[in-house]
């Protein structure tokens, strides 16, 4: 079986990695486990002069916290899948979460998605958008939405 994982290192991220350890996978089986970092400059920035900032350094920094949190996933995803082992692949992904996660899924094939919900209201939904929304709709296979357990 092949897994692709998106965390965001949220407290749902974190029930769903609980949520997979109630699965039966074993030697042979891949689980890949991404982080999106979304570097979208708001478009009030651009008004004042034209000025844009130097992201390079807030670049570095989101980077060094997407392979921190796709080490704490790893850790424990490893911890559940040890005997036999199971193979865990991570990769740092630039762009929009919705996009990419789907993009992601097209290249890896994988048998299923799994991504936690952060259970946002209708105004929230429509403000901030929903990544599980926009996986489920356009990935070609299955999705597990993970919700927190105090949701």
């Amino acid at each position: 079986m092949k897994i692709l994982f998106a965390t965001d290192g949220a407290r749902q991220s974190e029930a769903a990695i609980e949520m997979l350890k109630h699965f039966r996978l074993g030697e042979g089986d891949v689980i890949k486990v991404i982080s999106v970092i979304d570097m979208a400059v708001p478009m009030a920035v651009d008004i004042y002069g034209g000025y844009l900032p130097d992201t390079t350094e807030f670049e570095k920094t989101a980077r060094e916290t997407a392979v921190k949190i796709l080490d704490t996933a790893t850790t424990d995803i490893r911890g559940y899948f040890n005997d036999p082992p199971v193979v865990v692949e991570t990769e740092v992904l630039f762009g929009s979460p919705e996009s990419r996660i789907v993009e992601a899924a097209d290249e890896f094939k994988p048998n299923l998605v799994v991504v936690g919900s952060h259970g946002y209201n209708t105004w929230e939904r429509l403000i901030l958008g929903s990544v599980s929304d926009s996986v489920v709709h356009h990935v070609p296979c299955s999705v597990l939405i993970v919700r927190s357990h105090d949701e």
